[in-house]
């Protein structure tokens, strides 16, 4: 392994090492990410940029650093936000031309507290369209490209974030995870995202998406960083978001080198059927042996509902998106109709010209379900069945401590490659879906190539408030093996 030479070679945990030891200003920094970011341009990963207001956040930083603070492990580091976190000093549009310059009175949770650790922030990212994809091809904004092959789609949502991180053009980014939106961009990305259990992050001042799935996550480029940046994150925030879990905030990092022998990991049957691609197979398999070579035990498990999951999530997301989306009406804020007759014809051309062909396909969906008729047919049944996919994973866990398996049945696809079928797209969220629709912490982790020499990432998933556990298994991992720490060319 090389050590780095140019500052956006470094890890976080690297560069905030740098920062304290005054080898290089939060200014400086700030500087360089911003510099590579603009120069990056093509890969439409940023949306939004606040120089003014990065270098403010900077100078606060080094005025700490040269006061001789302590501080915090992230004083001065670059991060940037997904575009569904409302901020400040930067518009939020949730990448929809229905908030297109739209800036909020106030900062999201996940934004205050990364904040409040000092972290400087870099800019605003690229996104599917109120998180509704898994291509980032949905954003009103247009598409982000794989910075591995820029024919090649990102992975969605969080497209923006997983693409900016392996670019190099940020150190870590946040990002939502709905369906598997951290997971699977992660994963085409060959970088490390990690989602908490639901609860853990604060959803306040994050639009919604499907407000019993949305949850806030990291990517960065180890698991290491990922613990880091989610210590600063989580935490109680009951007065303002009442699914927030009031549980301690903990340090994700302090167990990280702890030994993985003995380690149970369940082997799902359903993860690795039909579907899933030689090459994917054979990166995860690998990496499976490299857990066995630390110690850890492979324990054969069964989630039979894994197939279920796919028509659970897309009655239940888009019911609660059809429920969500409908204070967007060109009332109070965001986009408006110039030309209408009355209120209802304003309301119908707002919402025609603001929301994508995607979100309003969803909202179509949420409605119907949700309809008089069909709620007790499709939606309680859906949720009867989620009930039954969380216990699946509950009766897996009394023979593992965690589940791995892939993150996706194929490497990133071709841009435009499944565009007309939105099913297709739908279809390749099978693996993800499942921890999402238990509430369940789940990650990916880089494990290697597969065709076209595209990047494979391992899904790990622990039980409620398990973070640590999977963050120290994906570290072992990674002192043990350099996946995560190959880019791609040119950047």
């Amino acid at each position: 392994m090389t050590k780095p030479t140019e500052l956006h070679d470094f890890s976080v945990a690297e560069l905030a090492a740098q920062l304290r030891q005054r080898k290089v200003s939060a200014v400086e920094t700030a500087q360089h990410f911003l510099g590579r970011a603009c120069a990056n341009a093509a890969l439409g990963a940023f949306l939004d940029f606040n120089e003014e207001a990065t270098l403010a956040q900077a100078r606060v930083a080094d005025a700490a650093l040269a006061a001789g603070s302590p501080g915090t492990a992230l004083l001065g580091v670059p991060v940037a936000h997904k575009d569904i976190f409302v901020t400040r000093d930067f518009t939020a549009t949730a990448g929809s031309r229905m908030l297109q310059g739209y800036r909020s009175p106030f900062d999201a949770t996940v934004v205050a507290k990364l904040a409040e650790q000092g972290a400087v922030t870099l800019g605003k990212l690229n996104c599917d369209e109120f998180a509704m994809g898994s291509a980032n091809e949905n954003s009103a904004f247009g598409p982000v490209k794989n910075p591995w092959d820029t024919s090649r789609v990102p992975g969605g949502s969080s497209g923006g974030s997983a693409a900016a991180v392996a670019a190099r053009l940020v150190p870590a980014a946040t990002g939502t995870d709905t369906g598997g939106s951290i997971r699977q961009p992660a994963s085409f990305c060959g970088i490390t995202g990690i989602k908490p259990t639901y609860g853990r992050a604060s959803r306040y001042g994050m639009v919604a998406f499907a407000s019993s799935l949305d949850q806030a996550g990291v990517l960065a480029r180890s698991a290491e960083d990922c613990a880091l940046l989610l210590s600063a994150m989580c935490g109680p925030d009951l007065d303002r978001d009442s699914t927030s879990l009031d549980v301690p905030i903990e340090n994700f990092a302090r167990s990280l080198n702890d030994s993985v022998a003995g380690l149970r990991i369940g082997v799902p049957a359903e993860f690795f059927g039909e579907g899933l691609s030689s090459d994917v197979r054979a990166a995860v398999e690998l990496a499976l042996k490299e857990y066995e070579k630390l110690g850890a035990k492979l324990v054969p498990i069964a989630l039979p509902r894994t197939e279920l999951s796919i028509p659970v999530y897309y009655v239940i997301a888009p019911a609660e998106a059809s429920s969500n989306l409908s204070r967007f009406d060109g009332v109070k804020f965001g986009h408006r109709a110039e030309q209408y007759d009355d209120l209802i014809d304003m309301y119908r051309k707002t919402r025609s010209q603001g929301f994508g062909d995607e979100v309003k396909r969803r909202i179509m969906i949420g409605t119907y379900v949700l309809s008089h008729g069909y709620y007790d047919a499709y939606y309680l049944q859906a949720q009867k069945i989620r009930r039954m996919i969380a216990d699946d994973f509950q009766q897996a866990f009394r023979h593992c401590d965690l589940i791995a398996g892939p993150v996706a049945p194929t490497v990133a696809w071709k841009l435009g490659d499944k565009s007309d079928d939105p099913v297709a797209s739908y279809l390749a969220d099978i693996f993800t879906l499942p921890a999402s629709l238990a509430g369940l912490p789940g990650m990916s982790v880089p494990v290697g190539f597969g065709a076209e020499n595209m990047p494979v990432g391992m899904q790990l998933i622990g039980n409620y408030l398990q973070e640590s556990r999977l963050l120290n298994a994906a570290h072992r991992l990674q002192q043990a093996t350099d996946w995560h720490v190959a880019k791609p060319e040119g950047f």
